[in-house]
């Protein structure tokens, strides 16, 4: 905020002149005498042989006077001076005794001019920075709280929406095992029919017969002796149908967990594949891109992915319905990061020498553009990998700058890690609960660990956990992190936070 014109400050401030009978405006002050001066009585005043030497300044750049103390040990005065080494005010006839002998004496009115000037300009800070400051900071974290409230309620919806989807599946897969129950009864009634059938026509067959030969054993001569003696056919064979056996199944909260989890990874060649949290495919999409970090899944259930060919950014809603979300010009888009705090899209692009970060809404309204530091610095060249902490930084992972770059949510750098050795090629980065940085270095085959103001704290995994090349990272909620490796098509899971 600017300091008002003298004009403005008089205008603010009118104080009669100090001088016997002038009323107007005193917008000067004299220090040695200790009152109000008007323009006309200040010129008098400079060219007064008494008063020619005092200081005379605008009246808001006044000394304060000092206020009058009687000394203790002297009551007939004053006290006027200031001990540095004692660092204690006396009067005149104090700094000639035997205590103060030889010490430095200062001036006491100007010590506690020095010393109002010091307080009233923190107390201009207080006024003109601090408390306006403060209050913009408190009514953001107002408008997180709200927003927060707002992400969560959307989030529940879709947990909501995810487990009536899965409830539909299961109530469809009931129903259908339901009907297969319906056609097995019917098939293995109908054999069971067929079955009663033969027997029903191998009863009748043997009632014939059995009357057959009651008819030969009631003939009184030996005429039965010559007829062709009848064979009994077998009884008819069948087969006991085996009923099915239904067995339940056992399963867990960690098992239902798991069937509503899906997983987005991309390859070099520029393939997105989603799957569930078994390895499952869900679905596979072919893009134009590869290597960097050009897709981000949205509290939505949205996945947003970059084409840095065809300079657009695309959307893919959970029924799979593709558009084009966002046209950055001439710049080309490389990385995106779907902010978990707002909804907010940060994506990292370049165009020729130049890059940035931009911020877009999540209807991709442009919203604020970073591109260089206070000192007019380019802040990326390369911006391949982005993501934001939980306070709001956002940490972009810079290939050609062989730098992670964090600047704060205003776009205020606020520190970069270039690794812990010699040579480090940044890649995937995300932040866990706790704003943690996690980092690939895929020259050392390493994921590296920062607190979230850029202090290395350790490398978390190495080639001795079996890691090769890691090229992208993320935390889920369950805190399991993924590490996605170059050209193996393998993803592992660890267990990060316990």
């Amino acid at each position: 905020m600017s300091e008002p014109s003298d004009e403005q400050a008089a205008m603010q401030h009118y104080l009669v002149c100090g001088t016997e009978d002038c009323q107007e405006n005193g917008q000067f002050y004299c220090n040695a005498c200790h009152r109000p001066l008007c323009e006309q009585c200040r010129d008098q005043h400079q060219k007064s042989p008494n008063t020619k030497n005092h200081e005379i300044v605008l009246y808001r750049h006044r000394k304060q006077q000092l206020p009058v103390e009687i000394c203790q040990d002297h009551p007939t005065r004053n006290k006027e001076l200031f001990c540095r080494e004692c660092s204690i005010p006396i009067c005149s006839k104090c700094s000639t005794m035997k205590e103060h002998k030889g010490h430095a004496i200062d001036d006491l009115e100007e010590i506690y001019a020095d010393k109002y000037a010091v307080r009233q300009g923190e107390f201009s800070k207080i006024q003109k920075y601090f408390l306006p400051t403060t209050e913009d900071l408190k009514s953001d974290i107002e408008e997180d709280v709200i927003e927060i409230k707002k992400i969560m309620k959307s989030f529940r919806a879709s947990i909501k929406a995810e487990a009536e989807s899965l409830k539909k599946l299961v109530d469809e897969v009931t129903s259908e095992s339901i009907e297969n129950t319906h056609s097995m009864e019917k098939s293995l009634l109908k054999m069971l029919k067929s079955q009663e059938t033969t027997y029903d026509d191998y009863i009748t067959y043997l009632w014939k017969m059995s009357d057959e030969f009651q008819e030969y054993l009631s003939i009184s001569n030996q005429k039965f002796l010559f007829t062709k003696t009848t064979r009994i056919q077998p009884i008819p064979e069948t087969t006991k149908p085996v009923p099915p056996v239904f067995t339940a199944g056992r399963f867990s909260k960690n098992d239902v967990t798991k069937l509503l989890g899906r997983l987005w990874v991309s390859d070099h060649k520029g393939n997105l594949v989603q799957t569930d949290l078994q390895g499952n495919l869900l679905q596979k999409i072919k893009t134009n891109v590869g290597f960097e970090g050009f897709h981000t899944a949205t509290q939505d259930g949205d996945l947003i992915y970059t084409d840095k060919d065809k300079k657009v950014i695309y959307k893919i809603t959970p029924d799979r319905k593709i558009t084009e979300f966002i046209k950055p010009g001439h710049w080309k888009p490389r990385s995106v990061h779907s902010s978990c705090i707002n909804g907010d899209i940060l994506v990292g692009m370049e165009i020729n020498v130049e890059a940035k970060v931009t911020r877009y809404s999540k209807t991709g309204k442009e919203i604020q553009n970073i591109q260089r530091d206070n000192q007019g610095q380019e802040l990326y060249t390369y911006p391949n990998y982005i993501t934001e902490n939980i306070n709001g930084d956002i940490c972009t992972s810079d290939f050609r700058k062989r730098s992670i770059v964090v600047v704060n949510k205003s776009g205020n750098h606020r520190f970069s890690y270039t690794g812990q050795g010699s040579r480090f090629c940044p890649c995937g980065i995300c932040t866990d609960i706790l704003g943690h940085i996690l980092m690939c270095d895929s020259f050392s085959d390493t994921v590296h660990l920062l607190d979230q103001d850029g202090g290395f704290l350790s490398v978390i995994f190495s080639p001795q956990q079996g890691i090769k090349r890691p090229r992208g990272v993320c935390v889920d909620v369950e805190n399991n992190l993924y590490v996605g490796q170059d050209r193996t098509n393998i993803v592992t899971v660890y267990k990060y936070l316990q």
